[in-house]
């Protein structure tokens, strides 16, 4: 490789070797921040989970306080897992990534958990997933932004609260429309 040097024990073993090896240490499931990033991805997976197996929606006519609460979940989770990351590109890519990944969940979920299958209409449990999924992503979206913008923050919380706030107002105010 040009420009490295072999015995640079700055390079990784990879570059050293000239190909892709397995890391020397996979993540530690021991730190906090994992926890952090994994149950926040989780987060609103669990929500509607919960949700859909107490007592899922009966009609799609209008959100519901779950559909809202699965929603700002969904971007506080998304939110948390970019608030562990430093640096603009990372914040924002764990933010939407989470997000993404959460959504696509959820909306795993309200399929799964549906009880009946319609023929021109989505089931409630569906219609309220789906909802609360783009709700979810637009605020994670919103956030992603925000959280790109405060990365250089050296606190945790103070990059958390800044993208949990908008992220959590463009969640709310998307789901209000759809439903």
């Amino acid at each position: 490789m040009s420009g490295t040097d072999p015995n640079d024990d700055l390079v990784p073993i990879s570059v050293r070797l000239g190909e892709v090896v397995p890391p020397e240490d996979p993540e530690d499931w021991t730190r906090p921040l994992t926890w952090v990033a994994a149950l926040g991805m989780l987060a609103s997976p669990i929500i509607a989970l919960a949700w859909f197996a107490v007592s899922p929606p009966a009609d799609a006519a209008r959100a519901l306080p779950a559909t809202y609460l699965v929603a700002m979940g969904l971007t506080a989770g998304a939110s948390a897992t970019g608030a562990t990351q430093i640096g603009a590109a990372r914040a924002g890519t764990a933010t939407l990534g989470a997000g993404l990944f959460g959504a696509l969940v959820v909306i795993v979920i309200g399929a799964v958990t549906a009880g009946e299958r319609q023929i021109g209409s989505a089931s409630p449990t569906l219609a309220h997933a789906f909802a609360a999924s783009a709700g979810g992503v637009i605020g994670a979206a919103i956030g992603a932004l925000m959280a790109a913008t405060v990365a250089r923050l050296g606190s945790r919380t103070l990059r958390l609260l800044p993208a949990l706030v908008v992220g959590v107002a463009g969640a709310v105010f998307v789901v209000g429309q759809l439903l």
